[in-house]
């Protein structure tokens, strides 16, 4: 029993670890490109939400980043003045106005991280489809354990 609660509390502290090294590479490309915490928060919900085939209105990216709307539009106009994001009208529904990131930060993203995710999916190269599937279920359930902690 005890060597299972060790493994458990390993992992527990490598889980935590890891989270401390890529908030460590966030705020450094933040540090780099003159943004916060939040702003590169909100850069990555709207990226991620793009990814997925989603327009991400202002107040979804509130709900995303978990700001009041007074805060998320001060937000979006500091990252709009700063050639960060872009208002653009949701061609579905020309009456939303939905948040796109801008190509340069795209670029200086892809520049920043893609050697991180490259070398992530290289590390990732020595597990099959099965092992991946049960780390993916893990870290779904960690995450979910953070939300609702913060909740």
């Amino acid at each position: 029993m005890t060597r299972n609660v060790d493994q458990r509390v390993d992992v527990a502290l490598l889980l935590r670890r890891l989270t401390v090294e890529l908030d460590a590479v966030g705020e450094r490309f933040a540090e780099a490109h003159g943004l916060g915490r939040t702003d590169v928060r909100a850069v990555i919900a709207i990226m991620d939400a793009a990814r997925r085939g989603e327009p991400l209105t202002a107040g979804g990216l509130g709900a995303a980043v978990r700001l009041s709307s007074a805060s998320v539009t001060a937000l979006v106009d500091r990252l709009e003045r700063a050639g960060h994001v872009r208002r653009v009208r949701d061609p579905a529904d020309r009456r939303r106005v939905v948040l796109e990131m801008t190509e340069p930060t795209m670029a200086a993203g892809g520049a920043y991280f893609g050697g991180l995710q490259r070398g992530l999916l290289a590390a990732m190269e020595g597990y099959t489809d099965d092992d991946l599937a049960v780390v993916r279920r893990f870290l779904a359930g960690m995450t979910d354990v953070v939300v609702a902690h913060e909740a």
